[in-house]
C-alpha cells in the first residue's frame, strides 16, 4: 500500500513539474524585451491632418505607448520621418516626449527600407523580429513591412498606432500585409505582451503609469483601483 502511494505521488509530482516545465516555454511568436527592434514611421503633423480610420487622439495614445514602453523595457527603437522640415511636420509630441526630435532619421523616399540611412539604423540593431507602427499604413507601413519580410525579418505592425486616409485603405493594407505573413497586434497587446507577468517588479510601476496616462478606460481602471483598493 505504502509503495503504491509512493507512486502515486511520484506521478503527481512529475506531472506538475513538467506542466510548470512546459509553462516556463511561452512561443517564438511572442514579441520579449530582448527578441525585436522598434521602428515608428512618419508619426507626423501632416501625415495626421488626412487620417481618418482612428481618432486621432486614440492614435496619439497608443504611439505613446509604444514610444513609452520601448524606453521602459530598453527596446532597441528607430524613429523616422518623411520631409519633415518641408512638408510633414514636427513628430507627435507623445513620442518626442521619449526620443528627442533631432534624433530621428529624415527622408525622402516614402519606403524608409529604400532610404540607406534609414535601413542601415534597423538593420545595426541585429534584431530578427521587427515591430512597424506610423503613417500611413498603405504606403510608409506596407513598404518596409514588405520589404523587410522579403529579406527574411519577422514582421510585426501594430495596427492601431497605424493609420490611413480611408478605413478601408487601412484594411486593405492590413490584408495585404497579413497575406504576406507580417502579423498584426494593437498598442496595448505590444505592452502587455513585453510585461507578461505583474510580478516583474522593476518594470511594473514604468508599464501601469504609462497604461493610466495613454490606456483610455484601462487606465483609469487602475488609477481607481490603486487609489481604492489598497494593497
Amino acid at each position: 500500500m505504502k509503495r503504491t502511494i509512493n507512486a502515486i505521488a511520484v506521478f503527481f509530482l512529475t506531472t506538475v513539474f513538467a506542466v510548470q516545465a512546459y509553462a516556463q516555454k511561452p512561443s517564438p511568436e511572442l514579441l520579449n524585451p530582448l527578441n525585436h527592434a522598434l521602428v515608428l514611421v512618419d508619426h507626423q503633423s501632416q501625415m495626421g491632418f488626412a487620417t481618418k480610420n482612428i481618432e486621432m487622439e486614440v492614435l496619439r495614445n497608443n504611439a505613446g505607448i509604444l514610444a513609452g514602453a520601448s524606453k521602459i523595457f530598453n527596446i532597441p527603437t528607430v524613429v523616422t520621418t518623411v520631409a519633415a522640415k518641408t512638408f510633414s511636420g514636427p513628430v507627435f509630441p507623445e513620442i518626442t516626449e521619449f526620443y528627442a526630435a533631432n534624433l530621428s532619421i529624415d527622408r525622402t523616399t516614402m519606403n524608409c527600407w529604400e532610404d540607406l540611412n534609414a535601413q542601415k539604423a534597423i538593420v545595426a540593431k541585429n534584431k530578427k523580429k521587427l515591430v512597424f507602427a506610423g503613417l500611413w499604413t498603405s504606403v510608409c507601413i506596407v513598404g518596409p513591412a514588405l520589404s523587410a519580410k522579403a529579406e527574411g525579418f519577422d514582421v510585426y505592425v501594430i495596427t492601431d498606432a497605424s493609420g490611413d486616409v480611408s478605413r478601408e485603405a487601412h484594411e486593405m493594407a492590413v490584408n495585404r500585409m497579413i497575406q504576406a505573413g507580417v502579423k498584426p497586434m494593437t498598442a496595448m497587446q505590444y505592452i502587455l505582451e513585453l510585461q507578461r507577468d505583474w510580478a516583474r517588479s522593476e518594470t511594473y510601476k514604468g508599464v501601469t503609469d504609462l497604461i493610466k496616462r495613454f490606456g483610455g478606460s484601462y487606465g483609469v481602471g487602475i488609477q481607481y483601483a490603486q487609489d481604492m483598493l489598497k494593497h
